[in-house]
């Protein structure tokens, strides 16, 4: 369950730390206020949205099993372990 979350969250945190390196190349301090005004800050956000609900209907269409397969639970054959599958 963690690499999910934190590919989502590394999809949000991109356009904020592309950036800084931005600020970093041309010199502008990066700590400094006036280098992150409000409808920057406002356009970087709507940015990381839209990656990650992009991300979400990239994983929903295309991840997973196909359309109409069954899903079979592990069960134990003859002693042995047989783990779960899609058929």
């Amino acid at each position: 369950m963690i690499r999910p979350v934190l590919i989502e969250f590394l999809l949000f945190v991109t356009p904020f730390v592309l950036y800084a390196v931005f600020l970093l190349a041309t010199r502008a301090g990066v700590l400094d206020i006036k280098s992150w005004p409000v409808s920057r800050v406002v356009a970087l956000a709507i940015v990381a949205l839209v990656l990650v609900l992009g991300s979400f209907l990239y994983f929903a269409n295309y991840s997973g099993a196909p359309p109409g397969s069954t899903y079979i639970p592990a069960h134990m054959e003859n002693g042995k372990l047989v783990p779960g599958q899609t058929k």
